[in-house]
């Protein structure tokens, strides 16, 4: 007998199955050790298939008599397809590091289906949101509900319904830590039936899991990242992806891929649903449920709370500023009036709007490509401002071409400098700084109770820090440069900017206090990024930004791709590029940009250029791309971003 199987290492650039012969029958998905040169590798079977005219060398053993669930092995096959990703590149994605090693078993809380099962309340609201997602008939729903509605309560009682159906829940988030309270109300609800998947499990910890899921028939709910998306679950009924705007649901690492994408197909294919919930949709996915009528709208809120005053600072009136450069009038007389009341003040900025920006201090003009209406990008060795979408460059104006101010504005500033600034002006405060520089000792994790518990005055933080905190003493949320994160030469920056103020002014006026109050800074108080986020106004942000997509053709209009290529010398990453633009052109259908240099032109690695790849057919971008040598450049498919 001969059998297609999938090697977990790449043997030649077009690499996919090898055929082995076995003296025992074998199933679709069964894991098996194959030769593979000298060497002796795991792989997956594919299927049963005829002898072929060459010679071919046995499978060595068989590793797992139990096979993955055929859902996993569809969802392989479509991945290598979707995204160009070579066959045994995805098969790593499937079976867990160090499935070679012998461990030492330990105790693994096995689910158990408690006789009782638990009663989740639902108000009317949820009652009828989680009707509405019972009756839509297209597989992907997503679940608008905005911050406080309830949606948790939604998604419990759907993975109960499942249990009772004796079926499985995947609940994907973006990350354990950031979503904790999740995590605990499932594992308070459902015990036992609850399995995390996360990095900070040990290799062996997560062996040991993957093998009793892949053993195990019994129905449970496995929580995890987009990793937690191959759980080898044999009867899974309902995939939830919580946050579903959250970028860490992209892997930008080798193999690129969606897992909203991949859970799309995982439930279509298994005629289960999957659900998409947030309070701030991502607008491709807004349109494509409204579209397709699979959008559900949750806008009460659960408990009746106060919502936070909100106060605009324009950060160009120099009256605001008198006592410090980065801190308004206002924010500080809310900081000394905390300190008093022994409540707690969280400094927001966004840390990736800190690239230089060009912009006029006095009327707020900023320089935008005339092609792509994105912010240009101020390459300071060559002195121009670059496009990173088309390639456009224009000189550096001495002057504001609007209001002809002198004032022209390059620098960013970081959190670092408003720490110090915070510690001169508040010097008996217990101030706390929390962005990617903190160490184990000083993170968020470990710090988090006294954090939450208000011994900590004055909380500085990046993007970490506007998601999932719920902070009982927390009455002031200051953001220092709104507008910072539009500085991005990037087609999704306002939709960033609009997500990440929406989830900051979230964290107060959570039921705590009456007198909840955001302070605003930005240059740019009209831009409706800010407008519509600071009145929580998703749809007017959404008629906006879809308009803004269809214009400058980016998703949903289109499909993208954003190919780089890395080179020790420029000279050479140029030469890579220009030859690939060159074999793109020729294919109907697609447009291809101009060679630019990537965002962060220069790495360790050497220069990095590169060209953006567009076409309103998947089958012609997937065409023009499979001419590309692999190994003179990357591919991202379906990238969330361009930088």
């Amino acid at each position: 007998m001969f059998y297609e199987v999938i090697p977990t290492k790449i043997f030649r650039q077009d690499s996919g199955v090898l055929t082995y012969s076995s003296e025992v029958e074998l199933l679709p998905g069964q894991i098996v050790v194959v030769p593979l040169g000298k060497n002796e590798i795991v792989g997956i079977v594919v299927k049963k298939t005829q002898k072929p005219a060459f010679k071919t060398k046995p499978i060595s053993k068989i590793l797992y008599e139990t096979p993955l669930p055929n859902h996993l092995l569809k969802a392989a096959l479509w991945l290598s397809k979707y995204y160009l990703i070579p066959l045994p590149v995805v098969a790593t994605l499937l079976i867990p590091k160090g499935v070679l090693k012998s461990r030492r078993k330990k105790l693994i809380k096995k689910p158990k289906l408690t006789q009782k099962l638990p009663i989740i309340p639902l108000n009317p609201a949820q009652k009828q949101a989680l009707e509405a997602l019972e009756s839509i008939q297209e597989a992907t729903k997503l679940l608008h509900g905005v911050t406080g509605s309830g949606k948790t309560n939604i998604y419990l009682q759907m993975a109960l319904e499942c249990l009772k159906k004796g079926k499985s829940t995947i609940l994907l988030v973006p990350e354990i830590a950031l979503t904790s309270q999740l995590v605990q109300v499932f594992e308070e609800t459902f015990g036992t039936n609850v399995t995390l998947i996360h990095s900070k499990k040990t290799e062996s910890e997560r062996h040991q899991i993957w093998d009793e899921i892949l053993n195990s028939s019994e129905p449970r709910i496995v929580v995890g990242p987009r990793s937690a998306l191959f759980a080898p679950l044999k009867n899974l009924g309902l995939i939830i992806i919580d946050e579903a705007h959250e970028s860490a649901f992209y892997q930008e690492n080798a193999p690129k891929y969606s897992a909203l994408r991949l859970a799309s197909f995982i439930a279509k294919s298994e005629k289960i649903s999957c659900v998409l919930g947030t309070a701030t949709p991502l607008a491709q996915d807004y349109y494509l449920a409204k579209s397709k009528n699979s959008l559900v709208t949750l806008t009460e809120k659960a408990k009746k709370t106060t919502p936070p005053k909100v106060e605009i600072i324009d950060f160009k009136k120099r009256d605001n500023f008198t006592k410090n450069r980065y801190f308004s009038n206002s924010l500080i007389h809310s900081i000394e009036e905390n300190l008093a009341n022994h409540k707690q003040t969280l400094i927001f900025h966004n840390r990736r709007g800190s690239a230089p920006l060009t912009i006029c201090a006095k009327c707020g003009w900023q320089a935008l490509c005339p092609n792509c209406y994105l912010p240009l990008t101020l390459h300071a060795d060559k002195y121009l401002l670059f496009c990173h979408t088309c390639g456009h460059q224009s000189p550096v104006p001495t002057s504001c071409p609007e209001c002809h101010h002198p004032d022209i504005i390059h620098k960013g500033f970081g959190t670092k400098l408003l720490e110090s600034e915070l510690k001169k002006l508040f010097k008996t405060a217990k101030i706390a700084r929390f962005d990617g520089d903190n160490n184990k000792t000083n993170s968020l994790d470990s710090l988090y109770t006294e954090v939450k518990s208000g011994k900590i005055d004055i909380i500085i933080g990046t993007q970490t820090l506007a998601k999932g905190l719920d902070l009982p003493n927390l009455a002031t949320v200051g953001v220092i440069q709104a507008d910072a994160g539009l500085s991005l030469p990037d087609y999704s920056a306002e939709e960033r900017t609009f997500e990440l103020l929406t989830q900051v002014i979230g964290r107060i006026g959570r039921g705590h206090s009456d007198k909840a109050h955001a302070i605003v800074q930005t240059y740019q108080p009209d831009h409706p990024a800010i407008t519509t986020a600071i009145k929580s106004d998703y749809s007017g942000f959404y008629n906006y930004e879809v308009a803004k997509l269809k214009k400058q053709h980016f998703p949903p209009f289109v499909y993208l791709a954003k190919i780089t290529s890395t080179a020790k010398t420029e000279a050479t990453a140029v030469k890579h590029i220009k030859n690939i633009r060159s074999k793109l052109s020729k294919t109907p259908g697609v447009f291809v940009s101009l060679p630019t240099p990537a965002f962060h032109e220069r790495t360790s690695n050497g220069y990095i250029w590169q060209l953006i790849v567009k076409s309103t057919s998947r089958k012609a971008l997937l065409s023009a791309l499979e001419k590309i040598d692999k190994n003179l450049a990357s591919i991202s498919l379906d990238p969330i971003s361009i930088l």
